[in-house]
């Protein structure tokens, strides 16, 4: 995709309240303070656009931002910070656990992970909702400034035996210095593909003419 135009739509405390499900959805999730809001604005190359806050877990609504009037980008509340009351906490899980399960114009997920640790049980639940839900994943590991190039092969080899998965599918990123970024949105671009080619074959199906129907037979006379 070509990127010239984002605005910021709306802020959902619940499914109920998210927009009409016009456009495909591609939402972003991960630990608190795992540089979420400043992958989205390294991607979408505005400062500020989606909020970054010194103190973690501030993002505690469903965040609409709509992209080249194409395509929504949405920013779920970030999870594991144990500062965050326990009442809130408890309402993030049913919130992302309902978007990710009901949302039907949801393509994939962008889940974000700091490089320089171990994945969080949160992250491994996480990760567990999206296989069972059979959800498209992009795993994006933040913060690869932080390392040498050597230390960032090792810590990806890392996650991804953590994971239990191909290493290879792993994208570092750094939002200071652009590391990654083309490769992300490469990715976004190829899960916003899937959706487009499925809706457009259910749309075949919808319109193609009825099959015709042979006459019963007709009895001897």
């Amino acid at each position: 995709m070509k990127y010239q135009r984002v605005e910021f739509v709306l802020s959902a405390p619940s499914l109920q309240h998210c927009p009409p499900a016009d456009f495909p959805e591609v939402a972003f999730a991960g630990r608190s303070n795992v540089g979420k809001s400043s992958l989205l604005n390294t991607l979408l190359n505005r400062r500020g656009m989606a909020k970054v806050s010194r103190t973690p877990g501030r993002t505690q609504l469903i965040n609409y931002f709509l992209v080249n009037d194409q395509c929504f980008f949405v920013d779920l509340p970030g999870y594991g910070y144990a500062a965050v009351p326990e009442s809130v906490r408890r309402a993030w899980r049913p919130m992302i656990g309902t978007y990710l399960q009901q949302r039907t114009t949801l393509c994939g997920l962008v889940l974000l992970l700091d490089i320089r640790r171990q994945p969080s049980p949160e992250d491994h639940m996480m990760f567990a909702v999206l296989s069972e839900r059979q959800l498209p994943a992009l795993l994006v590991l933040t913060k690869a400034d932080k390392l040498s190039r050597t230390q960032r092969f090792s810590r990806t080899q890392a996650i991804g035996k953590a994971l239990g998965i191909d290493a290879g599918a792993l994208l570092p990123f750094s939002a200071t210095t652009g590391l990654g970024r083309e490769e992300v949105w490469e990715a976004i671009d190829a899960l916003l593909a899937i959706q487009t080619q499925q809706r457009a074959s259910s749309d075949e199906v919808n319109h193609a003419p009825p099959a015709s129907v042979a006459p019963p037979p007709r009895a001897p006379e």
